[in-house]
């Protein structure tokens, strides 16, 4: 019988006092009690935490108090610090108050607080350091004011992170990065990351830029319909976080944006750095969106005095599929670039109109002397001449329908290079069915062919050359964007024999084309220099190109 009242009495005694020890690591997840079947309390909590700072860097030591409202006191508690988004428990605490105790959670041995007696109490203080690589974090305590009467989520305001990392990408949070896998301390390194948090996002941006960053979320890799998220100079130096919604090539239009916590931001040595907590939900379409997936856009430029951002300088990066928000996983799949059917169609065009339409018109023009020899009935510079442009219409007709293709119809968004593309397309096309129904040489009106055919075979040089270097500039994600300027020492090349080529033409009207000793034409030797220059400044390119995926 003593034994039976014995253990009545140790069950009324656990029941009553619960876990006065403040041993309590079996609530670190829910933080909540273990002991009877309390529920938490809904009214207004009167116990409240307070942090010494609201920033921090790795290593910092924050003072964090947990205090109660006048009148009120407490017994127990539980303390730990999360992570904004993801709501993990990190960093460790330092006991500085005999009321408390250091317990082991997930983050380690002390990554959470607890009381050490059922005393009364109306404060406590401890500290806590900053783990490296962790983000915008906040303390979040349990307070039991009686056994069956306590408080949950008891939460300070979130502490901001003065530095960004890379170092918990695909485990903590979603990065994108130029180059990929990039340091944000690298001031070459274009970066962004995001972590769900509530009912809105913790955002992250890195980057040399002029005036802003910006982050887009879209259905589709086309400007238009874009969720943009923006940290922005203005002129006075102040650094800005905007929220608009973007409709395509004109100014996006401002959205109000709600953010919780500090805004941090710097601007040093043309690098821009801005981590913010949004707690707007993403739309794509002028209206929340429940889509878990998006398309990511990465861009810079420069903005006004006032803050507004103008046209980006060079194509943005864009994710090469949707990226679901909620999965850190997908960071590690996320890949820059403009899709390889498109780098396809930009290799094709610059081979057609920078190769062998360019040798194509420069032996029509200069190699009827030196290409003279008779195949097959025809002199050998036009069978040449007739191979090189066929073999140019047939890769630009190519090229215009795999792009058309990838696309799924017209591309509205991009500037005036497909405007320019489909009249080199239909030019391109015109041209050898002028050449089809061409007079006789000796023909009075032959000359006028020779005039029609020749000023169309410039004017389609002179528009594709147009749009090769517009389409460079879509596809070239360097910040020296180098391409173009390769571009225009190969199109400089091209001039500079033309001019050579000319000046040898005129000089040969004073002289005999009569080649007795067969010696090799001056021509042909000035054309395989030429040649030569142009196929390693095409691969340069070719290789650029490739090096967009």
């Amino acid at each position: 019988m003593e034994a039976y009242f014995l253990i009545l009495f140790s069950i009324y005694f656990a029941t009553v006092s619960g876990y006065p020890s403040g041993k309590i690591s079996a609530s670190c997840d829910t933080m909540l009690p273990v002991h009877g079947n309390s529920a938490t309390q809904t009214a207004p909590s009167p116990y409240f935490i307070t942090v010494s700072t609201n920033t921090f860097s790795t290593g910092d030591i924050i003072t964090v108090t947990l205090q109660s409202s006048a009148g009120s006191s407490f017994k127990g508690f539980l303390l730990e610090a999360r992570t904004v988004g993801g709501d993990r428990t990190t960093g460790s605490f330092t006991i500085r108050d005999g009321n408390t105790q250091a317990l082991p959670c997930s983050a380690g041995a002390s990554s959470a607080v607890s009381h050490t007696s059922s005393t009364i109490k109306t404060s406590i203080t401890t500290s806590w350091t900053a783990p490296a690589g962790t983000g915008p974090t906040y303390f979040r305590a349990t307070v039991l004011m009686s056994y069956s009467v306590f408080w949950s989520r008891v939460e300070s305001e979130p502490v901001m992170a003065l530095q960004i990392s890379n170092t918990t990408c695909g485990t903590q949070k979603i990065c994108f990065s130029n180059p990929p896998n990039c340091s944000p301390d690298n001031s070459s390194c274009l970066f962004m990351s995001s972590v769900p948090a509530n009912n809105g996002f913790v955002f992250e941006m890195s980057g040399s830029t002029p005036g802003y960053l910006a982050i887009a979320f879209s259905d589709d890799q086309l400007m238009g319909n874009d969720d943009i998220y923006i940290c922005t100079r203005n002129s006075s130096g102040n650094i800005l976080v905007q929220q608009a919604f973007s409709t395509g090539h004109v100014t996006p239009q401002a959205r109000n944006i709600s953010t919780t916590g500090s805004i941090v931001a710097s601007y040093i040595g043309g690098v821009l750095k801005c981590s913010f907590i949004s707690q707007m939900s993403i739309s794509t379409q002028a209206r929340a969106s429940t889509a878990p997936s998006y398309y990511i856009f990465l861009g810079t430029g420069p903005s006004q005095g006032s803050g507004q951002i103008l046209m980006h300088t060079t194509k943005p990066l864009i994710s090469a599929s949707r990226i679901d928000l909620s999965s850190f996983a997908a960071s590690a799949s996320v890949q820059s670039g403009t899709p390889p059917v498109t780098l396809g169609h930009g290799a094709l065009m610059l081979i057609a109109w920078m190769t062998t339409g360019t040798i194509g018109m420069l032996i029509a023009r200069y190699m009827k002397h030196a290409a003279n020899k008779t195949v097959i009935g025809k002199g050998l510079w036009f069978l040449l001449h007739v191979f090189l442009m066929v073999l140019t219409i047939i890769l630009t007709v190519t090229a215009f329908i795999m792009v058309f293709v990838e696309v799924s119809g017209w591309s509205g968004d991009i500037g005036a290079h497909p405007i320019l593309g489909c009249i080199v397309m239909i030019l391109t096309f015109l041209q050898p069915f002028g050449a089809l129904f061409r007079p006789d040489p000796n023909h009075k009106r032959r000359f006028i062919f020779n005039w029609v055919h020749g000023l169309n075979a410039l004017v389609i040089k002179v528009l594709a050359v147009a749009t090769i270097f517009l389409g460079l500039q879509l596809v070239d994600i360097s910040s020296s964007q180098w391409m173009s300027k390769v571009m225009g020492g190969f199109y400089g090349w091209e001039i500079l024999f033309y001019i050579i080529l000319e000046i040898n033409a005129r000089m040969r009207t004073k002289e005999s084309y009569e080649n007795p000793e067969n010696k090799v034409q001056r021509e042909s030797v000035i054309l395989v220099i030429f040649i030569c220059g142009n196929l390693a400044l095409l691969i340069s390119l070719l290789v650029g190109i490739g090096q967009s995926v």
